[in-house]
């Protein structure tokens, strides 16, 4: 573990771990059925933590225990454009018995805070906290307003956070007119002279989506020609197994341009076998961004062994390509064929947005200040966040979490994975990548 920084953040940076850990041993967990009470507990936290710096901090709560905090940070020019920093607060689960430290207990070890949320996003909700409480207690303002955002349900799509106050609260992100969240600004080592710093431009759109497909129920010993069963797994079968063409959007052609000059050579999408081998575990993000995906998750029927049911189900996680959702629903019906009914159970936009102006220029500044080797590209999420939301209110949303991370570290991974965990130093460079920012956007 490096020694804090002496400089201008400081102080945030010293502490920015124990946010972080604070943030981590409350359970927050998101089962999608509004079971897990944390987020009330996390919004209490974090709005404590604001208002002991002097901010208003609102809680808002759209259902028992589902809580989001949302504060505005008057800036010096409170003429100019308002910035959007925003975060969730709820996790996704985790089972203890699989991890090597347990995932509330925010741990340190082995240079990295370990824990539920650690990269998802608990980490950048703290180095969020750290720099505007630095800041207030210096009195430094930033340039032009910051509305700050702690959100509930983001895990599960948003409805009972981002969404919520987007509908009946859309007056506390007036005047806002851009954005920056989750999952952008992590570091690719690609030698050392270059580390690139992934933005997020882009997302794809969501289908959360329900299969069934009706039978004739009967006896589990007869011969049986309309077995729901297996009419479903065929088809569930027919959709993990389709390969999906792949599309070149604006945001991967941008990507793969920048890549393939930092590696001296000409990328082909429709040949990234190879080039995927050396990305390491950021494959995982930019292979999903060459195409749609649909991935069955689920599958449920029958309810004794003898009896053929007379229904089965399953659940399957599409995801789209901006620009492509049609082309996306068709394959969908070809590959699962007319037996099966399929509908929605959470569906949202993609969005992209160009890799240019202001704010991308702040992003630049502030991760070359810190880095001289930092070179910021763009990307194309393959999930979703709270962005999708906040487009309705025409603001322009980028992926803006920096973390310098070491070289061998399966950052992907962590999202949603076992032993997920981000390290002390990467935390610390991400507060004072954010001070930047801030004073250069």
């Amino acid at each position: 573990m490096s020694e804090p920084s002496t400089g201008r953040a400081a102080s945030g940076q010293d502490e920015v771990v124990d946010l972080t850990r604070d943030l981590i041993r409350i359970d927050t967990s998101n089962y999608g059925d509004h079971s897990g009470p944390g987020e009330r507990a996390a919004a209490e936290y974090v709005a404590e933590k604001l208002a002991e710096v002097g901010l208003e901090p609102r809680i808002f709560e759209s259902h028992p225990g589902r809580a989001s905090v949302v504060a505005r940070v008057e800036g010096e020019d409170r003429s100019r454009p308002g910035l959007l920093i925003h975060g969730h607060t709820d996790v996704v689960p985790a089972n203890a018995a699989d991890w090597t430290h347990d995932p509330f207990s925010g741990e340190v070890a082995d240079g990295c805070v370990w824990g539920r949320g650690a990269v998802d996003m608990k980490d950048m909700d703290a180095m969020t906290l750290a720099v505007v409480r630095d800041r207030l207690r210096t009195g430094r303002k930033p340039p032009r307003d910051i509305v700050l955002a702690f959100l509930a349900d983001e895990e599960a799509g948003g409805t009972w956070g981002a969404r919520h106050l987007v509908d009946h609260h859309a007056d506390l992100f007036e005047g806002v007119t851009e954005a920056i969240g989750e999952v952008g600004g992590f570091s690719f080592t690609v030698n050392e002279k270059l580390r690139l710093y992934l933005v997020e431009t882009a997302q794809k759109g969501m289908h959360w989506m329900k299969l069934t497909v009706a039978g004739t129920a009967g006896h589990g010993s007869m011969i049986h020609r309309d077995n729901a069963i297996t009419e479903l797994s065929e088809a569930v079968g027919r959709l993990g197994r389709y390969e999906f063409p792949i599309r070149v959007t604006k945001t991967l052609r941008h990507f793969l341009d920048e890549l393939g000059d930092a590696l001296g050579t000409e990328l082909d999408p429709e040949n990234m076998d190879d080039t995927l081998t050396k990305l390491g575990g950021m494959a995982k993000l930019i292979g999903a961004s060459l195409k749609n995906t649909a991935n069955p998750t689920q599958l449920g029927a029958g309810y004794k062994v003898n009896v053929i049911p007379g229904e089965a189900t399953a659940h399957v996680d599409g995801r789209f390509l901006p620009g492509y959702e049609e082309e996306f629903l068709a394959d969908l019906d070809r590959v699962l064929g007319p037996r099966v009914r399929r509908e929605d159970v959470h569906a949202d936009k993609a969005l992209a947005t160009g890799f240019d102006g202001a704010l991308v220029d702040a992003m630049q500044t502030a991760l070359g200040a810190e880095d001289p080797i930092a070179k910021a590209v763009p990307y194309m999420l393959s999930a979703g966040t709270d962005a999708k939301s906040f487009d309705d209110l025409g603001i322009r949303c980028f992926g803006f979490a920096p973390l310098r991370l070491p070289a061998d570290l399966d950052f992907a991974g962590m999202f949603h994975g076992v032993d997920e965990r981000v390290p002390v130093d990467a935390l610390r460079f991400g507060v004072r990548v954010l001070d930047r920012f801030i004073d250069a956007s």
